[in-house]
């Protein structure tokens, strides 16, 4: 017993020095990321609280498009459904874990949509880790944009199906790999926002090859449901493709109140073969009541009024358009997600932080999150952002940007 004891402490002692190597270098680098602490009473929103920060800063990195993780409907709806039917029920679906407002939620989904039918997950990192392995086959074709997000390239790994990565929203290549194929089924997969860019897929050129080379169209809208399109139904109503789209993906974790969970949604097919034999799906808990409550709620209030997305996209052409003539150079065109390009890792980090002391609260993003050479801060824009608070983050770029030397 004491030898293996002794060979343990000294794996975890030879293990602590390859890692401490590998933090020292980030370190060095300039990109090491620290995690910082939001205030125990403050609700995600516009204004927050941080820890060690004086006062209340303005919330300009958060997923939280509609401003709905703090509406008062979202939240009395989840508390209502927490007392209801508690904090959880301790199984996965197919065992005793599906409620009767989980499958109004799949349904609500579905509406939404315009789709069949809808599976629910815990995340819509499950959602992708659980589909391309359970449609796919050795018989079959994957065809990846290769900017794609972690997930649905995790995702992939784990299928059978041949694979395919196309340069990014590069339509000669994707056409030139689809011509080759003689897959059973060919699947285009596809983001619809690249997150880290604020850039929107070529969908009618996609959809058209799909069509030319009868292949599925696959794409996943965490980044797009809710707030993207005149009624928020994402980057096919925006691109005006609709039904073309065959199967979607997405989060309830951004824009549809903030919580977690996930979500295909498509042919009733796919999600009946995805509820026999999707490992995600099969082998974790099931969503909890609460949060399943809210979103509900979220997408009641989504389809009774568009008011909110509009909101979000006035916002945006406002940052966008007056970070240009500020001299700053942002990726992408008309999403709420606007990256501002500092290309230096360092520097972006340091101007992150000389943000965060005059009171705006945003993120640099380096290597490994984007390539090396391409650092930027990611600013997201809200619903809940009034035209104020949008120009005094503008106003603090412009004078942070000044004193650092960058515009």
């Amino acid at each position: 017993m004491k030898t293996t004891r002794l060979l343990c402490s000294s794996a975890v002692a030879h293990l602590r020095t390859v890692l401490d190597g590998e933090l020292g270098a980030i370190r060095e680098a300039g990109t090491y990321k620290s995690e910082r602490v939001i205030s125990i009473t403050t609700p995600m929103a516009p204004k927050i609280g941080v820890h060690n920060q004086p006062g209340k800063v303005l919330n300009f990195c958060s997923n939280n498009y509609l401003g709905l993780s703090s509406h008062p409907e979202v939240i009395q709806a989840g508390r209502d459904a927490l007392l209801r039917y508690g904090n959880g029920l301790s199984s996965s679906r197919f065992i005793c874990g599906t409620l009767t407002i989980h499958k109004e939620l799949e349904d609500a989904i579905s509406r939404f949509h315009g789709t069949e039918d809808t599976i629910v997950y815990i995340s819509c990192f499950d959602a992708n880790a659980g589909i391309f392995e359970t449609l796919l086959t050795p018989d079959d074709a994957v065809f990846s944009d290769q900017l794609n997000h972690a997930s649905i390239i995790d995702g992939i790994r784990l299928a059978k199906c041949q694979k395919h990565r196309y340069l990014h929203a590069d339509m000669k290549d994707l056409e030139e790999k689809l011509s080759r194929s003689n897959a059973r089924v060919k699947m285009i997969v596809t983001d619809g926002v690249f997150s880290m860019d604020g850039t929107i897929a070529p969908l009618p050129a996609i959809c058209e090859l799909a069509e030319k080379y009868n292949a599925i169209v696959f794409v996943d809208e965490c980044h797009a449901t809710g707030f993207l399109g005149a009624t928020g139904k994402g980057t096919p109503e925006l691109t005006k493709v609709g039904s073309k789209v065959n199967i979607i993906n997405s989060t309830l974790g951004k824009a549809i109140g903030g919580g977690c969970g996930g979500y295909t949604t498509g042919p009733k097919q796919v999600v009946d073969i995805l509820r026999q034999r999707s490992r995600p799906y099969l082998f974790s808990n099931t969503m909890p009541p609460a949060l399943v409550g809210s979103a509900i709620k979220a997408f009641e209030l989504l389809s009774q009024s568009s008011e909110l997305p509009a909101i979000v996209d006035r916002n945006t052409k406002l940052f966008r358009s007056k970070m240009t003539e500020a001299g700053f150079t942002l990726s992408g065109t008309e999403h709420p997600i606007a990256p501002v390009m500092i290309y230096d890792a360092a520097k972006a980090t340091a101007m992150a932080d000389a943000l965060l002391a005059k009171g705006i609260y945003v993120i640099g993003f380096s290597y490994p999150v984007v390539p090396k050479g391409l650092a930027r801060i990611r600013v997201q824009l809200s619903a809940a952002h009034s035209e104020e608070e949008v120009m005094e983050c503008v106003e603090g770029f412009v004078t942070v940007g000044r004193e650092m030397g960058i515009i």
